[in-house]
């Protein structure tokens, strides 16, 4: 009998292009690539470093931050700041830098972490300016996976 069972990267990781299905009717949550704007969270803790300060501020900054802000995990956020803050010192226990990534994750900073909580950050809007290739030619982005092969020059397709 296999030990073990369903882990959190086990499978393929989700895809927000694919078809919808009924095992995958889960939505995605696209967050604006501007950030969280507005004042920053009090620091929940007692005490807060200098490193500490800078972080928070500019973690609660992050496109992010708006699902933390909706959920309420300020103290989430602060023990990885804290962590985080001690896993950069020179002496600091390897385990500490596995438990920041393991936090980083969850808050959905990491890729697979952003994929696992469903979260895309939405490209930045420029108005008036668009994408152009050679000579002055609007430059639009394939969307299939046979039009990307066809813009690579000598790509099949």
């Amino acid at each position: 009998m296999p030990k073990g069972g369903a882990r959190t990267r086990s499978g393929p990781p989700p895809d927000p292009n694919a078809l919808k299905r009924e095992r995958d009717a889960g939505e995605w949550t696209i967050l604006p690539a501007e950030g969280r704007e507005g004042a920053t969270p009090d620091w929940p803790f007692e005490e807060q470093s200098i490193r500490e300060v800078v972080l928070w501020e500019r973690l609660w900054r992050m496109p992010q931050a708006l699902m933390w802000e909706r959920y309420g995990q300020e103290f989430e956020v602060a023990l990885y700041v804290r962590r985080l803050a001690e896993a950069e010192k020179p002496d600091s226990a390897v385990v500490l830098s596995t438990l920041v990534r393991q936090i980083a994750d969850s808050l959905g900073l990491t890729t697979p972490g952003m994929r696992s909580n469903r979260w895309r950050i939405d490209r930045p809007s420029e108005e008036g300016e668009a994408s152009t290739g050679p000579g002055g030619a609007a430059v639009v982005a394939p969307t299939s996976a046979r039009a990307r092969l066809r813009a690579v020059p000598g790509g099949s397709g």
